[in-house]
């Protein structure tokens, strides 16, 4: 189903991480997500866009240069 926001279990299923490195991600200020109530939320979108840029790591590109 398009268009339906992704919890944090299913961003972290979705990217093949575990779910603390979702949240230190979010406590970086890097991932892009949206709190709604107590719950994170995540456009998978978003997510490619932003993971496509290269700013998963350490603000750099990533080491490929893919942008």
């Amino acid at each position: 189903m398009e268009g339906r926001w992704l919890s944090v279990d299913e961003i972290a299923d979705h990217l093949g991480i575990k779910r603390d490195t979702v949240y230190k991600w979010i406590s970086e200020r890097q991932l892009p997500g949206h709190k709604i109530g107590r719950l994170w939320k995540f456009d998978k979108k978003e997510v490619d866009e932003w993971v496509k840029s290269g700013r998963t790591g350490n603000g750099e590109p990533n080491s490929r240069g893919d942008r």
